[in-house]
């Protein structure tokens, strides 16, 4: 149940009623503007639209504008009396009577009182999408669980939802990879132990190509501190003399290149700092020595998996399957699937035929070499093949896109994708547009960076990202030592097994790192606090988690089960007496309201809110309102309606986020 929206069709008819109506383009789009009251003794939802009318209509102020609409509006079967409050604002209360009958038709929905739309949508998400030559790490959490919980809410809200993993497994890694085994690697270590071996040869390949870039970078980043350092000097004495806003300009431009010499200089101590480890490690010293140009070297190695070369294609075909089980079982530790798991080489056959059709069309040319897809909105154009020959990701993002609209026939196409790629994303939906790949809806829904502690993006001591599984692990014996304690175990009847605490551990532990992730807005960087994520009380899975069991664990106190509950509710209704029951059935039927948020926004953290929102308003209920020692039958029936009904909802919206509930921790 929607409520705005069930109010909103009511305003609209009573304002297009009003003698002001024809100076309105559409009475639609005042009457949707209800939100929730921010102060619940004003009521359950106000509606703010008064305010903007009056600034278009002649002679009434908003709050007489509000008042017409009273008069033209009939709001008695669901709310007590509106009242208009301050310059123009409709306070709204849902009457008791409603809230009763709702509640009880609620208690025999399974969805909850969601509705399922009315006019469903294909979707189309593209999510989490790791480079399979190497482990997954901490920078892959975030597209997996947004993307997640998105294909899971638009699937509950009813829409037809396709997930595709487009797997990186044909590019650059695999050359470093094939690299790395034709020279430092042992072919049976390899057969009897792949998936860490294959990832040490990586990060030995990965690490001496760093090292030759840093080197050849010296020279250059000096040169360019030089100049920044004399633009800067340039620029402050500028600032100095200049005087009024020019002057503030100014200092803002001096201070943005001394921004930029830091930064520079940082670079330039970086690759330093590089260098000199590298340097320091006799091994990896001699192997530097020994491979000078690497970086061209597996560049070669790429360029020969992808024409075809019988031994790189025999050890790719050898080394993917290896590559995909690990990944796969990271994906099995965070109950994460997909529909289609489609990487870069499914595409590459279709990759020539698209530039050439491309060209043929007009649509792209050579530009030094290179074949290129101009755009007027940027200054440099899309780069489809290489001089060399070589394909990009936009070439293939291209054919994937192609062959998406083909197959799937999408209405709309979310990118679930870090912000950095931004401007990749801007350049793909233009040239999907001149091109004609689509008629879908393309949503780059982007975000921000996991950041330490320090506030630094999270990297182990060597500097490499921390990989996924070792973060999964300290979860779970963060959570374990948390809501495992020997002391609250002790409490427990019956007592709770290992197998349990342990089953307990990796629910909350896992919850934890997802919760964490999606309660933030999803644009913005967050710090990453094992200690805070595993808490059970404040904003957590853990807590939200512990809210659903003591839910059940209520039930299991009374001697109900949830069907004898709703039997009763079913046949006596239910009797709302004290303020904490009327908050927390509030509570419950914004449900979808939540969900309908998070599909407009793209936004987990809407119901990640409304899941904290129901817990502290059930935690408000359990203090306030005892259930096993409630004053009559029929007031114990209400709140055991209340409690099965917040476990159901908690539940749902616990696994949309992604998250198992236990029925006790």
């Amino acid at each position: 149940m929607h409520l705005p929206s069930l109010f909103s069709q009511r305003f609209a008819e009573a304002i297009a009623q009003c003698s002001f109506a024809s100076q309105l383009e559409s009475p639609q789009q005042f009457s949707d503007m209800i939100r929730p009251a921010a102060n619940p003794k004003f009521g359950d939802y106000q509606a703010n639209f008064a305010m903007p009318i009056g600034k278009l209509v002649e002679g009434l102020n908003p709050r007489q504008v509000a008042e017409q609409v009273l008069q033209q509006i009939d709001l008695n079967d669901r709310c007590e009396a509106p009242e208009i409050a301050g310059p123009g604002f409709i306070n709204l209360k849902l009457s008791q009577p409603f809230l009763e009958q709702t509640m009880q038709q609620m208690i025999s929905d399974d969805r909850c009182l969601v509705q399922k739309t009315a006019a469903p949508k294909k979707i189309l998400i593209d999510y989490s999408s790791p480079n399979v030559a190497k482990p997954m790490h901490v920078g892959h959490i975030r597209t997996t669980v947004i993307g997640y919980c998105l294909a899971q809410t638009l699937r509950f809200l009813g829409h037809d939802v396709v997930t595709d993993n487009h797997l990186g497994d044909w590019g650059t890694q695999f050359g470093i990879i094939i690299y790395g085994y034709k020279h430092f690697g042992d072919a049976e270590t390899v057969a009897q132990d792949p998936v860490p071996e294959l990832a040490k040869l990586y990060r030995i390949v990965h690490h001496l190509m760093g090292y030759q870039k840093a080197k050849a970078s010296l020279e250059t980043l000096a040169a360019e501190i030089e100049t920044l350092k004399t633009q800067h000097q340039a620029a402050a004495a500028e600032a100095e003399v200049a005087e009024g806003k020019e002057a503030k300009k100014k200092r803002k431009s001096a201070e943005a290149l001394r921004r930029k010499v830091q930064a520079t200089e940082a670079s330039l101590q970086s690759a330093q700092e590089s260098i000199a480890a590298t340097e320091a490690d006799p091994v990896m010293s001699q192997r530097a020595e020994q491979h000078p140009d690497i970086g061209t070297a597996v560049l070669m190695e790429t360029s020969k998996l992808h024409a075809g070369d019988a031994k790189n294609q025999e050890l790719w075909e050898e080394f993917l399957p290896h590559c995909k089980d690990e990944i796969n079982r990271v994906y099995a530790r965070l109950n994460v699937d997909f529909d289609h798991t489609l990487g870069e080489s499914f595409y590459h056959p279709m990759l020539a035929g698209l530039v050439d059709d491309l060209i043929q069309q007009g649509l792209a040319t050579e530009s030094d070499g290179a074949i290129c897809v101009f755009l007027e909105q940027f200054d440099s154009p899309m780069i489809i093949r290489k001089r060399d020959g070589a394909f990009l990701y936009a070439t293939t993002d291209l054919a994937t896109l192609k062959y998406r609209q083909d197959t799937f026939q999408p209405d709309e196409v979310l990118y679930v994708v870090d912000a950095r790629q931004g401007e990749h994303f801007q350049k793909l939906f233009v040239v999907a547009d001149t091109l004609k790949l689509t008629d879908a809806k393309l949503v780059h829904v982007s975000f921000g960076t996991v950041l330490g502690e320090d506030g630094k993006p999270m990297k182990t001591r060597s500097g490499s990202l921390i990989g996924l599984e070792s973060l999964i692990d300290d979860a779970v014996d963060a959570a374990y030592q948390v809501v495992c304690d020997p002391d609250r175990v002790a409490n427990f009847d019956p007592p709770m097994e290992s197998t349990e605490q342990k089953a307990i551990a990796e629910a909350v532990g896992v919850g934890a790192i997802k919760y964490a992730d999606l309660s933030h807005d999803r644009t913005s960087d967050y710090k990453f606090s094992l200690t805070k994520m595993v808490q059970l009380t404040g904003n957590t899975a853990a807590y939200a988690q512990y809210s659903y069991a003591r839910a059940s664990s209520i039930l299991r106190v009374v001697g109900v089960d949830e069907a004898e509950v709703q039997q009763r509710i079913e046949s006596n209704g239910l009797t709302i007496t004290e303020p904490a029951e009327r908050a927390l059935a509030i509570e419950l039927l914004r449900f979808e309201e939540a969900l309908q948020n998070v599909y407009q926004d793209y936004a987990p953290n809407q119901l990640v809110d409304y899941v904290y929102s129901t817990a502290e308003a059930f935690a408000k209920f359990n203090n306030q309102c005892h259930v096993k020692n409630a004053p009559s039958q029929e007031i114990q029936d209400t709140r055991l309606g209340l409690v099965v009904l917040t476990g159901r909802v908690l539940k749902q919206a616990l696994t949309l986020l992604g998250i198992n509930v236990v029925p006790r921790m």
